[in-house]
């Protein structure tokens, strides 16, 4: 393999065991937050970083632990670069991230906008109780069958 490319697939697996900060059970390459990585010439390496939505309270702390990961790596030169433009949408959730935001108790959003899927107990016979959620990018739903609540990331 050759150097630059081993670099590239180092911080790729660096980035693989950063946590979200709101959901732990995911990682930011789970959730779709690493944009990219990549190398300019001369310039060195770098990883483009998307926020859930631009207002996101956690930017700040994903930054950091990123910075904090890498630089526990030895990849101390790697930058870290924000990229707002495209926005990020819920369909840059990996499927392994899906299924470990349900198996956390999270709905990850359903493709073409069908209802929401109970995490508990899999049940489609669900209703959105709260377009506010424990975070911003996430509504709060329950489900009729077995009548626990949860969290459903909202679609965009």
């Amino acid at each position: 393999m050759p150097v630059q490319a081993e670099l590239l697939s180092r911080i790729a697996r660096v980035l693989a065991g950063v946590p979200d900060p709101e959901i732990p059970a995911v990682s930011i390459v789970d959730l779709g937050i690493v944009r990219d990585v990549g190398s300019d010439d001369g310039e060195g390496a770098w990883v483009a970083l998307t926020p859930t939505y631009t207002g996101c309270p956690a930017t700040a702390a994903i930054a950091q632990d990123t910075r904090e990961a890498l630089d526990r790596a030895g990849l101390a030169d790697v930058a870290i670069r924000m990229v707002l433009s495209p926005a990020w949408s819920t369909d840059m959730i990996t499927p392994e991230g899906q299924e470990k935001l349900r198996r956390y108790g999270i709905a990850p959003p359903e493709p073409g906008n069908r209802p929401a899927r109970c995490p508990h107990c899999g049940s489609c016979d669900t209703r959105e109780i709260s377009r506010f959620g424990s975070t911003p990018c996430k509504a709060l739903w329950q489900c009729r069958a077995c009548h626990e609540p949860f969290d459903r990331f909202k679609c965009h």
